[in-house]
């Protein structure tokens, strides 16, 4: 068959930036490619051509990292072109689009987040795109129930795969081919008779490796060895210092236990890191799908700490390649299964050695390709949209909020508010369609709310991702809209949503009050913004472990614009 995969609108394949669905999609692809003509549609790099053929695998980049126009680069490749086959990557919004301009192929869908959750998708949209796909694979059963929950008409399409690894590349830190750079790098590092803990994930707040931080006190009173390497950064291929991130170098500073952090670590370096440890911990707070660094820590015969959050618990077997944590809120909770293993070394060795079984026999990526062309081979033309439906279809555009697990779907001219979990991908921002502003009324009036550090995956996915054009046209919207009130009322205020002064930052958009007759709320406003204020300052130099975040700083539109005009 000629199948095109159409990849997400945030990392390039190959995953020369990373990204767990890149590299599930390059692991799989030799094997895919020995029995059909395959295509990848993926985003564009500066380090890669817009065009390119290796190994027989055509590659076509267009522009993205916004996922409107990135839907436009792919439409307008597919357009005209004969596929048997679409296999779709984690964008269940690309389907109906897709299916316009390739009316007679299968498409397939392969889910590797929460991304048909309330409020990422509609559900008139989604309930069209279940009934077009012919088949959902997803990465974690996790996923698929989620899907089966919202909507349980799909339950027959949706298949788990599991992902795999590079057991070649992923190795213990004991075998030959790799225990020279083990040595190397933990005498570079200090890390000679260490007991070496391992981190390895974004360094955002749902990611949670601050609990891990933080249980080292507990951990450091048995174990008077013991060293933490933290692999990772803010997002793919960049070390920006977010909040969260000052906050980890702030409470590492306070551990007496070692704290080696790295920033970024090219993919094709990562396995390094893994052969310089004895323990793979991964934290994470969020209903994460299944990260792949589970995998890798299993091929290189890591034991494992993980989370019981989404799935993520169901590559571990209790007690043979590893130990769960219940409630990862709690740093105790680390410290208590981290100390089960350590305490008991026959324990963590064999650990360590059904983990590398496991990996070796079960997370190959031959089985990963099996899998998928048995899914292709079973694939039937499902579309049940009839052309006057698809013409009247029109994509909504999403408008992604500031305020954590918030995102406003705008419909035409129509504004609704929804609540969303976090994504593992960036889905990206557009400006508003029309030439005026909407007024978003969620917050009650005269109260400034303390606001968290938002989530990557809330993500949906990373302020960092978003391109200047967008917010200026946002900006153009906003100052307009201002200029036109009268000057004795204050409508509209702005946040930053990053701490940093990010100038590709996206704007939060809400209603603060009328301060017309109001001279008592506002004056509480103010109280309380200091008490606020007084209260961080005294809170974070007493205690290391508070949470890193208080009331930020609200500048007014107005002052945006003065500013803006003032050089």
């Amino acid at each position: 068959m000629r199948i095109l995969m159409v990849c997400t609108e945030n990392l390039p394949v190959p995953p020369v930036l990373g990204g767990a669905i890149q590299t599930y999609i390059a692991g799989s692809l030799p094997y895919l490619s020995k029995v059909h003509d395959i295509t990848i549609l993926g985003v564009n790099d500066p380090s890669l051509p817009d065009e390119e053929t290796i190994d027989g695998v055509d590659y076509v980049r267009v522009p993205g990292k916004v996922l409107e126009l990135y839907r436009e680069g792919v439409v307008q490749y597919i357009e005209g072109k004969q596929f048997d086959l679409i296999h779709i990557f984690n964008r269940p919004r690309l389907v109906l689009p897709i299916r316009k301009v390739a009316p007679k192929a299968k498409i397939t869908l392969s889910m590797h987040n929460d991304m048909f959750n309330i409020g990422k998708i509609a559900v008139d949209e989604a309930n069209l795109v279940l009934e077009e796909v012919s088949s959902i694979v997803t990465v974690s059963d996790y996923v698929g129930n989620v899907i089966r929950e919202l909507y349980p008409q799909s339950s027959n399409k949706i298949r788990t795969i599991y992902s795999g690894v590079d057991s070649d590349r992923f190795l213990p830190g004991n075998d030959s081919r790799i225990v020279s750079t083990r040595n190397t790098l933990r005498k570079e590092f200090g890390l000679e008779n260490k007991t070496v803990i391992l981190f390895a994930g974004r360094l955002s707040e749902n990611k949670g490796v601050d609990r891990l931080i933080r249980a080292l006190p507990t951990l450091s009173k048995t174990f008077k060895d013991l060293a933490l390497v933290i692999v990772g950064s803010n997002w793919f291929s960049q070390n920006n210092v977010t909040d969260y991130v000052a906050y980890i170098r702030a409470i590492s500073k306070k551990q007496d236990v070692p704290i080696i952090t790295t920033g970024f670590v090219s993919p094709f370096e990562i396995q390094n890191w893994f052969a310089v440890a004895d323990l793979f911990v991964c934290t994470s707070l969020w209903q994460e799908p299944l990260a792949r660094v589970h995998y890798e820590a299993m091929a290189a015969g890591l034991p494992i700490v993980t989370t019981a959050r989404g799935g993520n618990p169901e590559v571990i077997i209790p007690g043979e390649n590893g130990l769960i944590v219940e409630n990862p809120v709690d740093p105790n909770e680390f410290a208590t299964k981290i100390t089960e293993i350590l305490s008991n070394k026959s324990l963590m060795k064999n650990m360590g050695i059904r983990g590398r079984e496991l990996a070796v026999s079960k997370y190959v990526w031959s089985r990963v390709a099996d899998e998928i062309l048995s899914v292709w081979s079973r694939t039937e033309y499902a579309s049940t949209i009839s052309p006057e439906q698809l013409l009247q279809y029109e994509p909504q555009t999403l408008f992604k909020s500031a305020v954590q697990n918030k995102q406003f779907i705008v419909p035409n001219d129509i504004v609704t508010e929804e609540v969303a979990q976090p994504a593992e991908e960036f889905s990206g921002v557009t400006a508003l369609p029309a030439p005026e502003i909407i007024e978003v009324t969620a917050l009650p009036a005269s109260e400034i709310i303390e606001v968290e550090e938002p989530t990557v995956e809330t993500k949906v996915e990373e302020s960092e991702s978003l391109i200047q054009s967008e917010t200026k046209v946002m900006e153009e919207v906003l100052v307009g809209r201002v200029k036109s009130i009268p000057r004795d009322k204050e409508i509209v205020k702005a946040e930053e949503y990053t701490a940093n002064t990010n100038p590709r930052g996206l704007k939060r958009i809400r209603r603060v009050t009328d301060l017309v007759g109001n001279n008592v709320n506002r004056s509480r406003i103010v109280n309380r913004s200091n008490n606020l204020s007084n209260n961080s300052s005294n809170n974070s130099s007493n205690k290391v472990n508070s949470e890193p975040y208080k009331l930020k700083r609200i500048t007014s539109v107005t002052e945006v614009y003065r500013n803006r005009n003032r050089y």
